[in-house]
């Protein structure tokens, strides 16, 4: 941890490590986020849920461990359904909320559907997700909207920001994810359009091949070989990113979602050291 010493009090709060990157307890993992200089950490719900003690434990487990709580992960396939299929989701979505709430959770990430029994009508989907942001809103809580490059109607940023834009909910704003951006090998130049305040949430990472050459390819990459900004095969892309983020005046939170079968075997404290790594990374390339 010497190494990473350069960095500043005042730069480390704007990034945060993911629970899903880590081995281990709930337990373990806050206390190995919080020993590596993080202040915040994204948690998902299959964390909490699954706690030996149960939620509410898990819940003071977390509001103990001293860290901010960037987020909360992950609400799917929740916009363009009807019937049954959307009555069952909202209510996903209000449990999801409800421990948002509980945790202190200031967003509830939600990603683009992949259902084949999605509507593809933009005013279909915009009315969900302005539904989702004011359910959000009686909680306090903001609903970030992400799109998987693999998404069945909504498979990249300029289409989210589209729908969050439409909707037109003051709770309800975009995440950028570099896998998804990189996924598609997107350009840069719709986030001009974006108003930095309504950007939610920057997710980083990266992955060791030049390309994503199929939807399957790119999920288990997703789900599986992600690795840290600065260690992946697209460092000068990952770096534009953060330099036209800072252009368009983004100022807000950076996330490390790295999910990666290799790092589940290694010891925590040799991953944190690489987020932290990255960390170091992303603010040498933002000066």
């Amino acid at each position: 941890m010497k190494a990473m010493e350069p960095l500043s009090p005042l730069d480390l709060p704007r990034f945060g490590m993911d629970t899903a990157t880590l081995a281990g307890t709930l337990d373990n993992k806050l206390a190995t986020v919080r020993a590596a200089g993080f202040s915040q950490v994204m948690v998902w719900a299959k964390d909490l849920v699954a706690y030996p003690a149960g939620l509410d434990a898990a819940v003071h487990a977390v509001r103990a461990s001293g860290l901010a709580v960037t987020g909360l992960q992950l609400l799917r396939d929740a916009e363009g359904l009807d019937g049954a299929m959307r009555a069952h989701k909202m209510d996903a979505a209000a449990s999801a909320l409800d421990i948002c709430s509980a945790l202190g959770a200031p967003m509830l990430l939600v990603s683009s559907s992949t259902s084949e029994h999605a509507s593809a009508d933009p005013d279909a989907i915009a009315l969900d997700l302005a539904e989702l942001a004011g359910m959000a809103a009686t909680r306090q809580v903001f609903v970030g909207y992400e799109a998987l490059s693999w998404g069945r109607h909504v498979n990249d940023y300029p289409q989210a920001w589209d729908a969050v834009e439409r909707a037109g909910h003051p709770n309800l704003g975009i995440v950028i994810d570099a896998f998804h951006l990189l996924a598609k090998q997107a350009s840069f130049d719709a986030l001009d359009r974006i108003p930095p305040e309504r950007i939610a949430l920057v997710q980083l990472c990266d992955f060791l091949w030049p390309a994503i050459l199929s939807a399957q390819e790119g999920i288990d990459t997703a789900r599986h070989q992600r690795v840290f900004p600065g260690e992946g095969e697209h460092t000068v892309y990952i770096a534009e990113l953060v330099h036209r983020l800072r252009r368009i005046g983004y100022r807000g939170d950076y996330s490390f979602e790295v999910l990666n079968d290799d790092f589940l075997q290694m010891p925590l404290e040799r991953v944190a050291a690489r987020a932290r790594r990255a960390a170091q990374w992303v603010i040498d390339q933002a000066q």
